[in-house]
This record gives C-alpha cells, structure tokens and sequence, in this order.
C-alpha cells in the first residue's frame, strides 16, 4: 500500500534550511498496524503528512497503492485523501455546534449524497468506533474526551479508506480512556484497516504491530512488535461483538 524510497523534506526560512527527512524508505503492506515513533523535531509529523498526502517530499518518491504522489495534480490529490485516507487528529478537529452524526457525515453531504444514506452509513461508522444512540445528537461540546475521539474515529471511517492515519489519538486522554481508544484501533484493524498512528508513547505504541522509530529525520529501527494482536478492550457502556444488550 505504502512504498517510500529516499524521501528527503527540507524547509526553507530566509538561508536557512531545516532537514525533517533525511532519506526515509519503508513500506507498509496492506491491512498492518504500524506506530511511528520519535521525539518532537524528529520528523514523524512530517513523514505522516508525506503518507497522508498533505505535503510532498523536497526529493524521493512515494507511492500510494502504486500511484506516485509526486506526479498527480492538486485535484486528484484532494480526491485521494477525502475518499482513500481517513485522519484521526490529536485536536479532533470537530465543530464545537454540530451534532455528533452532523460531524460524522459532513464529508457524505459534500459529495452529495442523500440524507437517507448519510445517516445509515454515519450510524453504521459510529457504532463501529464505538459509540451508541443517544449519543448521536449531542453536540460535540457535550461529550467527553473519550466519547469525542470516538466521534472523530467514526469521521475517518466514513469514506470506507483504505488507510487511516492517527497523529497522537490518545494524546489529549487520560490513561484509561487512551487504553480504550487503542482497543478501538485494534478492532479496527483485526476487521482489515490498515493503521499507521504517529506518538512519542510506548505504552500506544505497544498496540501496534510493528514499531518505526525516526529521529533527526531518519528511521533509526523497525521492528515487530512482540506480542500476539491485541484483543479489543470493551468500554464498560459497550456490547461485547455478539453480545446483545437490552
């Protein structure tokens, strides 16, 4: 899915000249869960906005699912992050006045499809990430912190992409309800999605199967985690699959 070869961003302020990637290649296949590490200024927001086509390498190539990105127009490259790519942001990035399906199926009412099948498939996504009626009509501003990333997970998955990108999900959590969310991730990819998530973490990290270290621009490890998949934790409000609850 992923394929990067010698990626190099370099940023221009006057003369000077910040490096965040010094010549990053990795690839990640179809349907992996991958956490990608580093401290700040160690370029992993950067490789995730590469991945996640919200910028372009100042030399290298890659490619998304054999596409190279470098060659597509502004257009088409607007068209491949709003129907192939779902992202999950640390700020959620929600409208504070908007009700929760509202937020959910906002990008279905740009592309113009009817009320009918905006609804059932934002109800769809929305029990997938876990959260249930009533829920549904609340604004944003009415939910807590876990309930809200849950909201902004549904978002992502609204356009059924091919990749979801997560740019430090629990990083506005508490421990608990960070634990929680990772276990949303692993359902999410035990069901096929492919994950890459950015965090400075270990303990995020740890749900992932596969672990990229970056700093000063390069990847200094890559390595598979060594545990079996997670199992899913089960949010105390929330059926357990196949269990139904009155």
């Amino acid at each position: 899915m992923i394929e990067c070869h010698g990626l190099t961003k370099v940023y221009l302020s006057g003369e000077n000249e910040t490096h965040a990637l010094r010549g990053v290649s990795l690839t990640i296949g179809p349907g992996e869960f991958v956490a990608i590490m580093g401290p700040s200024g160690s370029g992993k927001s950067t490789l995730m906005h590469i991945l996640g086509a919200l910028d372009t390498p100042t030399a290298g190539e890659y490619l998304f699912d054999g596409d190279d990105i470098s060659t597509i127009s502004d257009d088409d490259l607007a068209e491949i992050r709003r129907t192939r790519i779902g992202f999950v942001f640390q700020s959620f990035n929600l409208l504070p006045r908007a009700t929760v399906m509202r937020n959910v199926v906002l990008p279905l009412v740009y592309a113009g499809v009817s009320r009918e099948e905006r609804e059932e498939r934002g109800a769809e996504v929305l029990r997938r990430a876990g959260l249930e009626e009533p829920h549904w009509t609340h604004l944003s501003n009415q939910l807590s912190g876990g309930q809200i990333q849950r909201v902004a997970i549904a978002r992502a998955l609204i356009n059924e992409p091919a990749l979801i990108l997560a740019d430090e999900p629990t990083g506005n959590l508490d421990t608990q309800t960070g634990e929680v969310i990772m276990g949303t991730f692993a359902e999410l990819n035990a069901n096929g999605h492919t994950i890459v998530l950015i965090t400075h973490e270990t303990t995020v990290a740890a749900h992932a199967r596969r672990t990229i270290r970056i700093q000063d621009g390069l990847i200094v490890s890559d390595q598979r985690n060594g545990h079996a998949p997670r199992q899913p934790r089960v949010d105390p409000g929330r059926a357990k699959p196949g269990e139904v609850r009155a």
